[in-house]
């Protein structure tokens, strides 16, 4: 990895459920800032090994890191339809999720993207493949890599670690991420209820600085076409 020559500058490879452990053993009780780019690494689709992308037909991995034990292919393979269900729907937002786990569950043993996407063809629409793959991908990248349980980890460490009027910026990429985000912004907590206080002040450890997420010009979409769906939100340590 690229490491940046300067002395304020300390690289920590690991995961960001653990934000607050690290910032700990780096000598740190509080910081001024956090800037969290939720966005899935560009170079790992780009040289796929690991099945993220619907370009290539490798194997069913989709481990960010290859420490965790659970892949792709353990959980097309092994969940009963119940479960693959319900990541297809909560994390895929697929339309018919019930049809399609039982398919997958009919065509096992499935080991690389290209057997996953041949045996669910026919759920497809004519000009549309590439949106319905995406969104089961979408579904079992989530679900290998319990993206959303360590953005809400996250974010909870980051509430206890910022300093009072210290700033916390999220770029998310997909309306799952940005709904968790936006919630725990505004609210304190994941279900988007506000909590008062017996004075009926909110109980909440931040406050968004603005209502709507900041979101791409189309000039840096023209010069990137994978910010298009960025949405950046801040918000404010009370």
């Amino acid at each position: 990895a690229n490491r940046i020559d300067d002395p304020r500058f300390t690289l920590v490879d690991q995961n960001f459920q653990f934000m607050k452990n690290w910032v700990r053993l780096a000598g740190h009780k509080q910081v001024d800032g956090i800037l969290a780019d939720l966005g899935v690494s560009s170079h790992q689709f780009d040289s796929d090994q690991r099945g993220f992308s619907i370009r290539y037909n490798a194997p069913l991995d989709m481990r960010m890191d290859q420490q965790r034990k659970k892949t792709a292919a353990d959980i097309i393979n092994q969940y009963e339809d119940t479960a693959l269900m319900r990541i297809l729907r909560m994390y895929g937002e697929i339309d018919n999720p019930h049809k399609v786990a039982r398919t997958i569950i009919l065509n096992r043993p499935l080991h690389t993207s290209g057997e996953l996407m041949d045996a669910l063809l026919p759920y497809t629409q004519k000009g549309k493949e590439h949106k319905f793959y995406a969104q089961v991908f979408q579904a079992l990248r989530i679900e290998v890599n319990e993206e959303l349980e360590v953005l809400q980890s996250f974010l909870k460490q980051a509430a206890e670690i910022l300093k009072p009027e210290g700033r916390l910026s999220v770029i998310s990429y997909h309306s799952l991420e940005d709904r968790i985000v936006k919630d725990f912004m505004k609210t304190g907590n994941f279900e988007g209820t506000p909590e008062k206080d017996f004075f009926g002040n909110l109980l909440r450890p931040m406050a968004p600085l603005q209502s709507k997420p900041i979101i791409p010009t189309e000039e840096e979409i023209q010069e990137n076409t994978r910010a298009r769906s960025a949405k950046l939100r801040v918000a404010t340590k009370l």
